[in-house]
C-alpha cells in the first residue's frame, strides 16, 4: 500500500487503516492474531479509543512488539482535564506503550462539548501537557457534527480530524476538507462503510480513493474481511459512470432514511437523545450483543417517555419522520434483546 502523511503530524501511515470497534466481538487471542495480520499485511495504523469495550488491551497486545513500526491512535470522551489525563494513563497502560502517537478528542459535535474541552480546566489543557511530557505526540478530534467540527478546524488547535465520510455522508469533501488542508490537517475517515449500512465495498472504497490525502479506517473483524478491502488498494480504480449511477441509487435509498447525527433536532422536551436512540442498528452490526445491548439501555429507556409531539421531525434539515425511525429503533432494541436472552 502507499503511505499517506496524516498532515502536519509529518507521520506516514498506510492508506488503509484500522478502526478498533469490531474486534471487541472476538475473543482475546482471535483478535490479537487479527491485528497482527493486519499489520503483515502492510497496515500500519491503528485507532481505538477507550471507550472501545477491550479494544485497547487486544491492540496493545498485538503490537507491543512492533511498536516503532506502527501509528496508534485512541480518544477519550473525558471534557475535563484532570479527568482526561487519568484516561491518557488508562490507554498507555492497556495498549502496553510509553506513547501515543495520536490522542483524539472523542466525538465533540455540540458547541458544549468545544467549549468544555477548549476552557480553562478542560480536556485539551491536559492533553497539550500530555504531549510536553512526551506521552502523546499530537492532538487531534472527533465529530459526528460537520458544522462544529469545520469550527474546531478552525481553531489550529488540532493537527487531524476524524469525520463521517462515505457514499452517503460526501458533504466533508465540499466543506470540511477544503478548511482541514488550509490548516495542513490529517483527515481520518470513520464509517467508509456507513457503519454497516452499505454493503458496496468497492464503490465505497472508490469514493475514498478521490481523496488520497484522507485516510480510512473500516472496522475489520476477520482475515477475510481485512483481504477484500486490502483488494481495493491493491488495484485500484476510478468510478466509472455506471457506478456513480449505482452510488447515487444507493443515496437515494438509505438517505431518505439515515440518520446524520447531527444532533439539529436535539434537545428533546421529553429527555430523549434521539442520535443514540438511532445508533442502535449499526450498533447491534458492529458491537458484541452483550455490550450493544448495554449502550442501547439508557437511551432506550428515555425512549419510551416520547409522545410524538414532531417538535424533532420540524428541526430535523434532512425531514427525516424522526418519531417513526424512534419507535422503530425501540422496537428493534427489545426484539434483539428477546433473541439475546436479555
Amino acid at each position: 500500500m502507499k503511505s499517506v502523511r496524516l498532515g502536519k503530524t509529518g507521520i506516514l501511515v498506510s492508506e488503509l487503516g484500522f478502526g478498533g470497534i469490531p474486534i471487541t466481538r472476538l475473543d482475546f487471542n482471535e483478535a490479537v492474531s487479527l491485528v497482527g495480520y493486519c499489520f503483515d499485511q502492510g497496515i500500519t495504523f491503528f485507532d481505538t479509543a477507550n471507550a472501545y469495550g477491550d479494544s485497547e488491551p487486544k491492540i496493545g497486545s498485538a503490537l507491543q512488539d512492533l511498536r516503532d513500526q506502527v501509528t496508534l491512535a485512541t480518544k477519550t470522551l473525558v471534557r475535563d482535564a484532570a479527568g482526561a489525563m487519568r484516561q491518557v494513563e488508562k490507554s498507555l497502560e492497556r495498549l502496553r506503550t510509553d506513547h501515543i502517537d495520536l490522542y483524539q478528542l472523542h466525538n465533540i459535535s455540540n458547541q458544549e462539548a468545544l467549549d468544555k474541552v477548549l476552557d480553562s480546566g478542560g480536556a485539551y489543557e491536559a492533553l497539550v501537557q500530555a504531549r510536553d511530557e512526551g506521552k502523546i505526540g499530537h492532538l487531534g478530534f472527533s465529530s459526528h457534527n460537520l458544522d462544529i467540527a469545520v469550527r474546531a478546524c478552525r481553531t489550529g488547535l488540532f493537527a487531524t480530524v476524524q469525520i463521517p465520510f462515505n457514499l452517503i455522508e460526501q458533504d466533508p469533501a465540499e466543506k470540511l476538507l477544503p478548511v482541514a488542508r488550509q490548516h495542513d490537517m490529517g483527515v481520518i475517515a470513520m464509517k467508509p462503510l456507513g457503519g454497516g449500512l452499505l454493503n458496496r465495498a468497492d464503490l465505497c472504497f472508490g469514493f475514498l480513493q478521490q481523496y488520497d490525502d484522507v485516510v480510512p479506517i473500516p472496522g475489520m473483524e476477520s482475515r477475510r474481511e481485512v483481504e477484500q478491502n486490502l483488494q481495493y488498494y491493491s488495484a485500484p480504480r476510478a468510478l466509472s459512470q455506471q457506478d456513480w449511477t449505482e452510488t447515487e441509487k444507493i443515496r437515494s435509498e438509505v438517505g431518505a432514511r439515515f440518520c446524520h447525527r447531527c444532533q439539529y433536532c436535539q434537545p428533546c422536551p421529553e429527555g430523549v437523545e434521539i442520535w443514540r436512540v438511532l445508533l442502535f442498528k449499526a450498533q447491534a452490526k458492529r458491537f458484541p450483543p452483550e455490550m450493544a445491548i448495554k449502550m442501547g439501555m439508557e437511551p432506550m429507556k428515555m425512549a419510551e417517555n416520547c409522545v410524538q409531539c414532531g417538535e424533532c421531525e420540524a428541526k430535523c434539515p434532512y425531514e427525516l419522520p424522526v418519531p417513526d425511525l424512534i419507535n422503530e429503533s425501540l422496537d428493534h432494541y427489545r426484539q434483539f434483546c428477546e433473541q439475546h436472552g436479555q
